[in-house]
């Protein structure tokens, strides 16, 4: 005879075969069907890109960019960029 726990170790190990992983998450009692709606729609093949692109589009937050690319695109057209050669004051010995 099969236990429930044997049976449920089997199927997480079919899903993690899949690609799946059990997430646990906590939120608010309203946001709770939200949720699992959100994991449903990302589990389904016919869903699942178009639920990723908007999740993607609406919640993550835009990859920052380096220093080095800031300072690349920032408009620097009339700012003085060249410093004087200072080479500081004569010390009598």
């Amino acid at each position: 005879m099969i236990t429930s726990q044997s049976n449920t170790t089997q199927w997480r190990k079919r899903q993690a075969a899949l690609g799946f992983v059990r997430v646990e998450v906590q939120v608010r009692k309203e946001d709770a069907s939200l949720v699992r709606e959100i994991a449903n729609a990302l589990g389904d093949p016919a869903r699942h890109d178009a639920t990723r692109a908007i999740l993607r589009q609406k919640i993550t937050r835009s990859p920052s960019k380096s220093f080095k690319a800031l300072l690349a695109s920032a408009p620097l057209e009339g700012i003085e960029l060249d410093r004087p050669s200072d080479f500081g004051r004569e010390i009598d010995l």
